[in-house]
């Protein structure tokens, strides 16, 4: 029988005002730095000057930097203090991008590209951090849910807006639209951000770093996250070959910051029905179903250049509108990158969470996300290799070319997902293999 007396707690929507202003901080933020990323490659390419391999190993390091420090950023904003450092953080930001925008020489880009990387690296825990001080057990779970929308709008918002900067004023202007809402977050930081002192455990460098140590040593989450790049390494191929695959095979109208934004649509669209669905089923299921769509987004997105080749230039979408053969097949595979995502990244975290030791789960999530310092990496190299063989920088092609020569060279551009449909396949058979050893190996620990 139910206890008339007991006290029925309500979840509710109400937070203090430094949850909202984070939250607000994050919007702008997320818009500067996808607006920035989404755009990286063809930056450093077609303003900067670098080459198809140097930019993918640039980029790969950049954006692998960024997830590598993150957890080390957590001591930082504790020492610091949250208030001082999103104003130095968002200060520097918006510094950074402005100069990007303004100086093209390579030394002068390295070096601010570093400077945003440290920015990027270190406003992670500043925002999420105030997220988690700024909740409680009542109503964590809506202040994440609100967060994760957030970050999905600003991201969504950003890549909507570059195309029209890209092609009305110039790719180089992208970065003073970042700039701007960076110093917008500044503004927001600056006039209502002041936390009190938050309470809590910190972490020390040595702790985290001692972390890290045993996270390596732990030969299930290194296993795993190995595997997982290869889902990662060609999710991430969103910013590192689409842009560059999309506009050297369909012109400078072409918009891929848009075909990218399908990504994050499919998630905020259909995560919370598959974590549903999949809700009874072990975490590693659902990862190993997210990770065998994912050869089939590699595959949809090959079929770009031979579906071309089948009906021309135009495909009618049920009669309604038309389409150019290539844009149908990367909102395809893009969708199913989506769709995919939807099955891994939840149950991912939650399966890492669960091999930390008690009380140490969130240090330990803090490295679940080092395989996107692998996939980075690795993802972004193999890119400008493949792009140099494939899809080469049409400044690169001798002078003087007909239009038909000068396809010639984009003939087999489709055979860059060939790669990573391959790697997609290997990430599934291996993750076969770490389910089966690892499922028994838990039987074992059971029986005893």
């Amino acid at each position: 029988m139910t206890n008339p007396n007991a006290e029925v707690k309500k979840t509710s929507w109400k937070f203090p005002k430094d949850f909202w202003i984070a939250n607000v901080m994050e919007l702008c933020e997320r818009a500067a730095y996808y607006s920035f990323f989404i755009v990286l490659t063809l930056y450093l390419t077609n303003i900067v000057g670098f080459s198809d391999k140097a930019t993918g190993i640039i980029a790969g390091i950049f954006y692998a930097g960024i997830f590598f420090l993150t957890p080390f950023m957590v001591a930082a904003a504790d020492k610091i203090g949250f208030r001082k450092g999103m104003l130095t953080t968002f200060s520097l930001l918006t510094i950074g991008y402005l100069f990007l925008a303004m100086f093209h020489s390579k030394a002068v880009v390295l070096f601010f590209l570093l400077i945003v990387m440290i920015c990027a690296s270190f406003i992670k825990p500043l925002i999420t951090g105030t997220v988690a001080k700024t909740t409680n057990e009542d109503n964590r779970a809506r202040g994440y849910s609100l967060f994760y929308w957030v970050v999905n709008i600003g991201s969504f918002s950003g890549k909507t807006f570059v195309p029209y900067i890209r092609q009305g004023f110039g790719l180089d202007n992208v970065y003073y639209f970042s700039s701007f809402m960076a110093l917008l977050a500044l503004v927001f930081a600056f006039f209502f951000y002041n936390p009190q002192k938050f309470d809590g455990e910190k972490k020390s460098v040595r702790q985290i770093a001692d972390t890290l140590i045993k996270v390596v040593k732990t030969p299930r989450l290194i296993f795993l996250i190995l595997i997982v790049s290869g889902f990662w390494i060609t999710q991430g191929q969103l910013y590192a070959s689409m842009p560059k695959y999309v506009i050297r095979l369909l012109g400078e109208q072409a918009k891929p910051e848009w075909l990218a934004n399908v990504n994050p649509l499919a998630v905020v669209l259909f995560v919370v029905l598959i974590t549903q669905l999949m809700r009874k089923r072990k975490a590693i299921s659902s990862i190993l179903v997210g990770m065998i769509l994912m050869p089939f987004s590699a595959f949809a997105m090959s079929l770009s250049v031979p579906l071309q080749k089948a009906v021309g230039n135009s495909i009618s979408i049920l009669g309604m509108f038309d389409m150019h053969p290539l844009t149908l097949m990367m909102i395809i595979g893009i969708s199913i990158q989506g769709l995919a995502e939807c099955f891994i990244s939840p149950r991912y975290l939650e399966y890492f969470s669960l091999q930390a030791p008690k009380g140490e789960e969130g240090i330990y999530l803090g490295f679940s996300h080092l395989y996107n310092f692998v996939s980075a990496l690795a993802g972004f190299i193999i890119s400008g290799f493949l792009l140099d063989a494939y899809c080469p920088d049409p400044k690169t092609l001798p002078a003087g070319l007909t239009e038909i020569q000068r396809a010639a060279y984009y003939e087999n551009a489709h055979a860059i997902w060939y790669y990573f449909l391959a790697i997609g396949f290997a990430a599934v058979i291996a993750l076969v293999i770490f389910k089966s050893v690892t499922e028994r190996i838990d039987r074992k620990k059971a029986a005893v």
